[in-house]
């Protein structure tokens, strides 16, 4: 296989992306100059290199240093009641873009399909229960589940909820899911601010 078919192979394995996009990239990648190339290798290992997981709501940051925690974190005017659990980074940005929530967040890591039979191999979960635990010791009062309003999103929903269910009676905390401002079969990563903001404000 020639490198004009697999990079096609690996664009075709990014989310939303088809094989005849993927055919799109590489050849405008054949386009352009050398250095244009060069640059876009060096990013790709800069990426790796200086993106961290933070330790506190897995979500990816940007750091050159030996930090461990993230700035939304670390931050010490964040509402440490209430913890948001999204799915991916990118809903984690769209919500902070948004303004509507100031407390803290869990990167998830995905959805559950439905009827898998090892669920807790697609998310985390036992990460998930050891920040509540940790943040129920500072005064937690509200998990609220963030996820996508589609089948998927829901039955992960359910899965969440069923697991933290006797936490949150020992512990004292309420699980609540953001409002309907979300339409059925939205996907948080795709809604806009207004309507984040209702959902968040909504929630229940």
């Amino acid at each position: 296989m020639d490198p004009a078919q697999k990079l096609i192979k690996i664009f075709s394995e990014f989310p939303g992306i088809g094989p005849k996009q993927a055919k799109r990239f590489v050849y405008f990648l054949l386009t352009r100059q050398k250095g244009y190339v060069e640059e876009i290798s060096k990013l790709f290992f800069d990426l790796k290199k200086q993106m961290k997981i933070c330790s506190e709501c897995f979500r990816y940051f940007n750091s050159d240093k030996e930090e461990k925690v993230c700035k939304i974190c670390a931050n010490k005017n964040r509402n440490i009641s209430t913890l948001l659990v999204v799915s991916r980074d990118v809903d984690f940005e769209n919500v902070e873009r948004s303004g509507g929530y100031t407390g803290r967040y869990f990167i998830i890591g995905g959805t559950i399909p439905i009827l898998d039979k090892e669920p807790e191999r697609k998310i985390r979960i036992k990460e998930l229960i050891s920040q509540v635990e940790k943040m129920s010791k500072n005064g937690l009062k509200e998990v609220i589940l963030g996820l996508d309003a589609n089948t998927e999103g829901e039955y992960t929903e359910d899965y969440i909820r069923g697991i933290l269910k006797p936490f949150s009676t020992k512990l004292t905390f309420k699980i609540s899911t953001l409002g309907r401002g979300l339409s059925t079969g939205t996907e948080l990563e795709y809604s806009d601010s207004d309507t984040i903001k209702s959902a968040i404000g909504n929630r229940r």
